[in-house]
């Protein structure tokens, strides 16, 4: 099962890995991982219905580790799916009120379910015969009340919460990443309204490229002899250029893990040998 299971959850990893998030159609990506993830489990179930654990330490692995990692992603493509769809329209203002709010929701969930959350974080074994066997649920342990309508060959008592404090873990992310977005877009506007200019410029290569040539400049020390944050000179070039270079890190992580690391700069290198070259010879 070890062996089948990983290969699944590599698969949709690899699937999830290739989703922007905050990209503008993550409505219907978030819903299509969900209706994705949906068939995997149902799968993962059907294949449970003739499969023999070879020990009760196996059983409790799986519903303690390898399910929840799948069905936590289902419930976090689904709470995105949701939290997305109830977005309210109108100012950035309106949407950060409303991202602190869902942000609270999981702040709650955390608190009322500490005493289990402290024991699944700190890897305690002690209660996972309860936990995490099928057929051992104890309806005085679990507080969960669907659990009455779940598949006993394919749950257990607290797998499911598992799984919700994986998603939520998840989530809390995405909701952060979310609103340091929209203070970006409200710094980025607030810039643009104070320059004036009856052409202004854009930078229309690929953001990645803008974000090379900025980590560049802010390495050189010549900004501000040196004295400048890296987060500062990306809002000032969102600005400037006209376009949004949130996730500059992320950027600037696969920057560094590519073959070519200053792909950018060495192309506007030759560029200007080319022109200089070009130059000469007139």
């Amino acid at each position: 099962m070890k062996e089948v299971f990983d290969k699944i959850l590599a698969q949709v990893n690899v699937e999830i890995d290739k989703i922007d998030l905050y990209d503008f159609d993550i409505i219907e990506t978030s819903l299509s991982m969900v209706f994705r993830l949906q068939s995997v489990l149902t799968d993962l179930r059907n294949q449970l219905q003739t499969y023999v654990f070879s020990s009760k330490e196996e059983e409790i692995f799986f519903f303690k580790n390898q399910k929840p990692e799948l069905l936590g992603r289902l419930l976090y493509f689904y709470k995105i799916y949701r939290i997305e769809t109830q977005c309210p329209t109108g100012s950035n203002e309106v949407i950060r009120l409303y991202i602190n709010k869902e942000l609270d929701s999981l702040t709650y969930f955390f608190n009322r379910n500490l005493d289990f959350y402290q024991y699944y974080r700190s890897h305690s074994t002690i209660h996972d015969e309860h936990y995490f066997l099928r057929g051992r649920t104890d309806i005085r342990l679990c507080t969960d009340s669907a659990q009455f309508d779940k598949d006993p060959n394919f749950s257990t008592g607290y797998d499911y919460k598992v799984a919700k404090i994986l998603a939520n873990e998840m989530l809390r992310i995405y909701l952060n990443k979310k609103l340091q977005k929209l203070e970006s877009e409200s710094y980025i506007e607030k810039q643009r309204q104070g320059i004036n200019s009856k052409t202004p410029v854009r930078f229309t290569g690929k953001k990645s490229a803008l974000i090379e040539l900025g980590y560049a400049l802010a390495s050189s020390g010549d900004i501000n002899h040196g004295n400048i944050e890296i987060k500062e000179l990306m809002n000032y070039l969102s600005s400037m250029f006209n376009i949004d270079l949130g996730g500059y890190y992320d950027a600037y992580i696969a920057m560094k893990e590519r073959k070519d690391r200053t792909s950018y700069l060495n192309r506007l290198i030759d560029n200007l040998t080319k022109r200089m070259n070009e130059d000469d010879s007139k």
